[in-house]
């Protein structure tokens, strides 16, 4: 029974060692959402970090921010909820196969 254990135990440590990998892979995986007819174009990592923000100049109109801010917020958020699924799948990439299936123990609730 501790044979089993052992083997358990050192799955675990390269489950941790692949999930870090992994993590760190994410900063390479991006995704873009659009506002106002693609004039604010927001790009998200799967870190979740926002690492590009592209306003066109022509809807930047001094004294009205507001729509601006709006459709800044709408294009971040549209990025992150695209990004999202890419995140899930890089993730369950790695950690597939990598333990054993144990009743009651839901490895995805790790991935959220």
């Amino acid at each position: 029974m501790f044979g089993n254990l052992g083997d358990l135990m050192g799955k675990v440590k390269d489950l941790q060692a692949n999930m870090q990998a992994a993590q760190e892979q994410l900063s390479g995986i991006t995704e873009s959402g659009e506002s106002g007819g693609g004039m604010v174009r927001a790009t998200v990592n799967g870190q979740k970090k926002l690492i590009s923000l592209e306003i066109d100049p022509s809807i930047v109109q001094p004294g009205d921010t507001e729509m601006l801010q709006d459709l800044v917020v709408a294009a971040v958020n549209k990025a992150l909820e695209t990004i999202e699924p890419k995140i899930k799948e890089h993730l369950k990439s790695v950690t597939q196969g990598a333990l054993p299936s144990i009743p009651g123990l839901d490895l995805g609730s790790f991935l959220k």
